[in-house]
This record gives C-alpha cells, structure tokens and sequence, in this order.
C-alpha cells in the first residue's frame, strides 16, 4: 500500500517546476514503460500491478486503486514508473534539426517528438515558452520516442543568431516545399506556435521561407496543424535525401 506521503510526491510531478526541483519526470503504461526501461534513462521506481521482475528493488507493486491515485490517465494502464530526467546533449546543427518556436499542446509536441525519430531528426530545439517535453502528456503521446530524440530549451532567437547554418520557416507564404530548388540535409526548421505561427523575431532570423501548398478547389483551410506540417515537411527533406 501506497503512504500518503508517496501519492503526493508524486502527485505533485504534474507540475513542471516540481518535475524541475525534483529532476524527474512520470511514465504510464506498459509498453512505454518498457521502450524507457530498454533506453539510458534511469528509473527512480515502479509501481505496477504486475510484476516486470526487475531483480531490482526498485518496483513496488500496487493495487489498481493505489494505482489509480498517483495516476495522471483517467483509465490507469497497469504501471506507473517515475525516471530521472537525463542531461540535455549539445546539439548537431550539422544535420537537420527541428525548432520549435512556443509550440503548447503537449499532444502536439508528442507527436513531433515521434516524427523527429522516425524521420531520423537527431535534436529537437524548443524555444522556452514551449510546453515541458516531461509533461505526464507529451511523455504518454511520445511512445518512447523521447528517449531517442536530443530536446534542448533555449533561446530560440540567441541559438539561432549564433548558428551559421540555413534556417528554413514553415509560413503560409512561403516558397512551395515540392517546388523549392533545394533543401538540404542540414541546418534547422523551424515550425511556429498553433495559434501566431512563427514569432516576428524569430521571422527576420529565418533565411528561406517554405510552405505546404493547399491543393483545395476551394482552398478554405485557414492552416494545418503544427505536427501534421512538421510530417509533411520533414518527408520532403527527406525525400531529397534519397538517391534516385
């Protein structure tokens, strides 16, 4: 059984600035779970109502009702595991990385975590104002993703100022994606906020201006959302890259 003292230490991860003062961050569900397990993150512990026979002293198995009190799902999916938050590596401008300029829906940048390791995006780089990557949601929408992916917070406009290499913008404005003569495997794309899009101090930073033309007959659609862009751009780059 669960102390009470122990459903509100963890409780309290929930909110960034604890996850920061405690230097850890929350886990839930199995097979994420496991995907952290097999990475360099450290566990701290593990409270499951099946054991994962760790051999080690750090799983303390739970009733689901303890479970479901230090839980941040509204369905508690069997685990819950609590991990130290690793050291941010330097970051690799010398191949494509993401910027993300205040991006705020943790569902959003979980999704963006995922698309940087599947398309092989080694960093991603958050402005400051951009949600926690070690929000209990982004960690749950990145799948395990995020033990794959380098995320550093900075900021934006000084990294940007300071790197000597391409910087490309997603605006609606911008040059069409399919038809820009060249896109190279290097350098930083930076993607905008849901709502403003790309601030305007990071805007006069931007070297070349790209978008995802509207093929619509009507071609109503205000915008798309911040991760489907990132995919469709991310493909492009990619596609590039391929020897034909």
């Amino acid at each position: 059984m669960l102390s009470k003292n122990q459903i509100k230490l963890i409780n309290k991860l929930k909110l960034k600035k604890h996850r920061l003062e405690s230097n850890v961050f929350v886990a839930e569900g199995i097979k994420t779970i496991k995907e952290l397990l097999q990475s360099d993150l450290k566990l701290q512990h593990l409270y499951t109502t099946e054991s994962f026979n760790l051999e080690l002293p750090l799983e303390t198995l739970v009733s689901e009702i303890d479970l479901k009190r230090i839980s941040f799902l509204t369905n508690p999916n069997q685990a819950l595991a609590v991990f130290e938050i690793p050291k941010t590596k330097q970051i690799d401008v010398s191949q494509l990385c993401v910027a993300l300029d205040d991006v705020r829906d943790p569902g959003n940048l979980g999704t963006i975590i995922r698309l940087c390791d599947w398309f092989g995006i080694s960093d991603l780089i958050c402005n400051i104002g951009t949600v926690d990557c070690y929000n209990p949601k982004v960690v749950q929408a990145t799948m395990g993703s995020i033990t794959r992916v380098n995320i550093s917070y900075l900021d934006l406009e000084v990294f940007l100022k300071e790197s000597n290499v391409p910087v490309y913008g997603a605006f609606m404005e911008g040059e069409n994606v399919y038809t820009h003569g060249e896109l190279l495997d290097s350098g930083i794309l930076v993607m905008g906020n849901e709502a403003n899009g790309v601030s305007k101090n990071i805007e006069a930073l931007i070297t070349e201006k790209i978008s995802i033309p509207r093929f619509g007959e009507l071609k109503a659609t205000e915008s798309l959302n911040v991760a489907t862009a990132t995919s469709i751009l991310l493909s492009e780059f990619k596609r590039r890259t391929i020897e034909t």
